[in-house]
């Protein structure tokens, strides 16, 4: 059989208008190292060892599209450093202004200087009023953050003698008769930072029945309108609240968590003393 090719399209004149419909030729880029266009490399097994390779070689910029995202251990490593001291009260007052009222920055300095002596009944009133405050990254909670030496030092041999671990009651029926036997031991410390700031440490809260660490902290936070947080110290856990308020945490403890006075210890001049017999 013979094939006949037809040679009419030569005679079409190169000045001719094209169909704008026509779509015009693209290059497709395929990749040199598995043969298959670029955006499907990275199903095949060779992707990270010879694609990502020859494509940052022969095309960065899909290079650059392709490669994979960078892991959260990376953005980890680009977060800010804590700061070396916990926000002044200026600074506590223009935060939580700046999240609540920021029409209202301005009336910062003549806050202050009106409840100069008084702040912490003002940010209880606006705590009330607005919502808790926003956290201060001094005090912002950090896993990896190796323990304070000397005062967690001082902190650890405060409580032998003083065991706040125990084996836990079984429930039911036996839990109950024993809840009288709780060994309820409570630390409370005040440790001075950069000899300015002061913290309020609470050790023990864990041993009291029926309170549960986080709503405690949250519960001396909304109280002392703080900064309030859960660490974990050397074999236990412990409270941090920003301010100096031992005599009022103790308060609290025995009144609102309901422990008995002689369980509750404060850290005085190295001594760890009962507060029912202060």
């Amino acid at each position: 059989s013979t094939v006949v090719i037809s040679l009419a399209f030569l005679s079409f004149p190169f000045n001719t208008v094209m169909d704008p419909s026509v779509l015009d030729a693209r290059t497709v880029v395929y990749c040199g190292a598995c043969g298959m266009p670029p955006e499907y490399c990275e199903y095949g097994p060779d992707f990270e060892t010879h694609c990502l390779r020859w494509l940052k070689q022969h095309h960065p910029k899909l290079y650059r599209d392709l490669s994979p995202k960078k892991d959260d251990d990376d953005d980890d490593q680009a977060k800010p450093e804590r700061p070396s001291e916990p926000w002044t009260i200026e600074e506590r007052l223009t935060k939580f202004y700046e999240k609540y009222q920021p029409d209202k920055l301005d009336s910062v300095p003549g806050l202050l200087e009106k409840y100069a002596g008084k702040e912490d009944k003002l940010f209880q009133a606006l705590t009330k009023k607005y919502g808790p405050e926003p956290e201060d990254p001094f005090y912002a909670e950090d896993e990896e953050e190796e323990d304070d030496g000397e005062d967690e030092a001082e902190v650890t041999e405060g409580m032998k003698g003083l065991s706040t671990s125990e084996k836990k009651k079984r429930r039911g029926a036996q839990a109950k008769k024993a809840e009288g036997k709780v060994d309820t031991r409570v630390i409370i410390q005040k440790i001075t930072r950069n000899r300015k700031k002061a913290t309020t440490v609470v050790v023990g809260m864990d041993t009291v029945p029926g309170v549960k660490l986080k709503d405690a902290s949250k519960t001396f936070s909304k109280r002392f309108a703080g900064s309030s947080s859960v660490k974990d110290g050397k074999g236990h856990k412990e409270i941090i609240i920003q301010g100096d308020h031992m005599e009022e945490v103790a308060e609290m403890i025995v009144d609102k968590f309901n422990v008995a006075a002689e369980s509750v210890y404060l850290d005085v001049d190295g001594e760890f003393v009962p507060y029912g017999k202060k």
